[in-house]
């Protein structure tokens, strides 16, 4: 049995690489933080030096992006420091390396979708720490794969469908807003991109390494996601409240927001041949979940 070491385990990524159907002779040994002091590298070193991981996924992320506004020390910790502390020791094991990063690296000020060499310029603490983290593992490891995510939805968790969900069926009309562009990405599906580039540079040294992007297919809005949200929600029995559509600035918050988070995934698709399906699809598997099928 091959074992790969999987972190985040609370949060949706990590809960969905548990749930992974990995193959036959492959397992993923899933950790929480209550099993591992992020904050601790020499906890990390420890944890990676423990037995002969096949590879290692490093899932785990402060995510709070308001929060960190005021609380850098702490994103820093978790979002650069804690990869950098796997990647040293990886490097010293000789085990690939999977680090989740993000669509906030960027500034949101390109029109078309962001390509994994496009320049970067985080708006935010969080952002910046994500950065943070991708220059640490790419400094200290070559056999690496950065993959880059946006608006991370599933049935588990704190995300923007559960979320809408939940208001929906408290108020009779909602705001969303209409002028931040992205993909919603399916928790289930990047876990099992994760998965697909875990096992290949486990099983091949000279897998491709660097940046990536994963996000489901297909461009929207906030504003548009909740719309497909309540649409397919009402065909299940669930709520259909009415949307206004408000702009960033009439929904201020403490950290600035991508304008658009549209990521190319041309390069996971050429390397790997992962091709995310439409966000639609997605979100009407999490929805069957949630709610059940449609009536």
């Amino acid at each position: 049995m091959r074992e790969i070491l999987v972190t985040g385990g609370s949060g949706q990524v990590g809960r969905e690489l548990a749930r992974f159907a990995w193959p036959e002779g492959w397992r993923a040994h899933v950790l929480t933080r209550a099993d591992l002091d992020l904050s601790d590298p020499a906890a990390i070193a420890a944890k990676v030096a423990e037995r002969p991981w096949a590879a290692v996924v490093n899932a785990a992320a402060y995510t709070a992006v308001d929060k960190a506004e005021g609380d850098a020390a702490a994103a820093w910790r978790v979002n650069a420091l804690a990869p950098a502390a796997f990647a040293d020791a990886c490097r010293a094991a000789d085990v690939p390396l999977v680090q989740v990063s993000t669509d906030y690296v960027f500034d949101g000020s390109k029109s078309g979708a962001w390509e994994v060499d496009d320049p970067v310029g985080p708006l935010g603490v969080y952002g910046a720490s994500k950065l943070g983290g991708e220059l640490a593992v790419r400094t200290a490891h070559p056999r690496h794969a950065i993959i880059r995510t946006a608006w991370v939805v599933s049935a588990h968790g704190s995300n923007f469908v559960k979320t809408m969900l939940r208001v929906g069926a408290e108020r009779p009309q909602l705001r969303v807003v209409a002028d931040q562009h992205g993909s919603p990405t399916s928790a289930p599906d990047l876990a099992a991109a994760l998965a697909r580039v875990a096992i290949r540079m486990a099983d091949d040294p000279a897998a491709p390494a660097g940046l990536f992007h994963f996000a489901n297919a297909g461009p929207t809005t906030w504003h548009g996601f909740a719309g497909a949200i309540f649409e397919a929600a009402a065909a299940r029995g669930g709520p259909s409240p009415a949307l206004e559509a408000i702009t960033t600035a009439n929904y201020p918050t403490p950290a600035r927001r991508p304008a658009n988070s549209l990521l190319s995934t041309a390069r996971i698709e050429a390397e790997y041949g992962i091709r995310p399906r439409p966000w639609r699809e997605a979100l009407d598997d999490i929805l069957d979940e949630l709610i059940g099928p449609t009536k």
